[in-house]
């Protein structure tokens, strides 16, 4: 996504303990939002809580060997759900694999996990749709954007849906069911706050935002995202959102050549209370910056297929591991 502005992280531990999710209709949400939303605008002054997580994958993984030959075209699909409508649990024809699922994930059967691919390719042609306002728990934010892209012109939404595709059909292979927030790359949308309500309405085990970055040139390497804590927003999900996002975290640095961050967060994690993603989930959610589109180098891993599936392959594994 574009560069986004940047929390900070401190070194609170959070607790190993397998944290019960809410569901939609979480009693944790006391407020209403504008138009109905069920959030409470009482939140936007809520404290902030930042933290890092020292959870670590239990399991590794043999990845293939990087190829670095930047691929600039989006993956091609078959796909022909309207733009903006909420998702199903069927999805279009995934990318051939160039590595086998993680041999680790038996904790994945009958698990749904909702996999959001980050914007869509129709966004950039759709400037009044997106730009709408829509509420995501603590103020008002336009309903998506157009992502950004490499120097090459290798566009964030061709990259996270195809590595979404990778992704789903890893997951699938170990007996997971996957909700995907949008079934092709060449409509519009959904917006921020359709996104988290698909995943909320499929009671997912967790939701992966999978986005990269558009930061700085000299900055390198990949990031995730957890929920910051507001009370009455996100302090039923913030334990559990946080060893999600840190057991994704510890798998792609493990098994992949993407080095986390160095100029957004504190080794690879951070916490945020300005995504409606986020905000407005009521189940475990996280998103992962997967690299700088920025950046020569990390441009080169992001346009490979065979990096991309390496991705793919440690993402699942990380997913594996929380829910495990």
């Amino acid at each position: 996504m574009s560069r986004r502005v940047t929390t900070t992280t401190a070194g609170l531990v959070l607790s190993a303990a397998v944290v019960a999710f809410a569901s939609c209709g979480s009693s944790a949400r006391q407020g209403v939002a504008p138009n109905g939303a069920r959030h409470s605008t009482t939140t936007a002054n809520a404290t902030t809580a930042n933290a890092t997580t020292t959870v670590s994958a239990t399991t590794s993984t043999t990845l293939p060997t990087v190829d670095t030959t930047p691929v600039d075209t989006a993956p091609s699909s078959t796909a022909t759900t309207r733009a903006g409508t909420p998702a199903t649990t069927g999805g279009p024809t995934p990318p051939a694999s160039t590595s086998p699922p993680p041999v680790s994930g038996h904790g994945l059967a009958g698990k749904v996990i909702t996999i959001n691919p980050g914007h869509a390719g129709g966004n950039g042609s759709h400037p009044s749709e997106i730009n709408r306002q829509v509420w995501i728990g603590s103020g008002w934010k336009a309903c998506d954007t157009a992502g950004t892209q490499t120097n090459a012109g290798y566009p964030e939404h061709a990259f996270t849906w195809d590595t979404s595709l990778r992704v789903a059909a890893k997951l699938r292979a170990l007996g997971a069911t996957v909700v995907m927030t949008r079934q092709n790359d060449t409509g519009w949308g959904p917006c921020i706050d359709a996104r988290a309500r698909i995943g909320n309405q499929a009671h997912s085990a967790a939701v992966v935002s999978i986005h990269a970055d558009g930061g700085p040139a000299t900055g390198r390497g990949f990031f995730v995202i957890a929920p910051a804590l507001i009370a009455g927003l996100t302090d039923d999900i913030y334990s559990a959102s946080g060893r999600l996002a840190g057991a994704v975290r510890d798998a792609v640095q493990r098994g992949t050549a993407m080095p986390t961050s160095n100029y957004s967060g504190s080794g690879g994690y951070l916490t945020s209370g300005i995504y409606g993603g986020l905000n407005l989930a009521d189940v475990p959610a996280m998103f992962i910056e997967c690299g700088n589109m920025r950046n020569a180098t990390d441009a080169a891993l992001l346009g490979s297929a065979a990096y991309r599936d390496q991705l793919a392959t440690a993402i699942v594994q990380g997913i594996a591991n929380y829910v495990g």
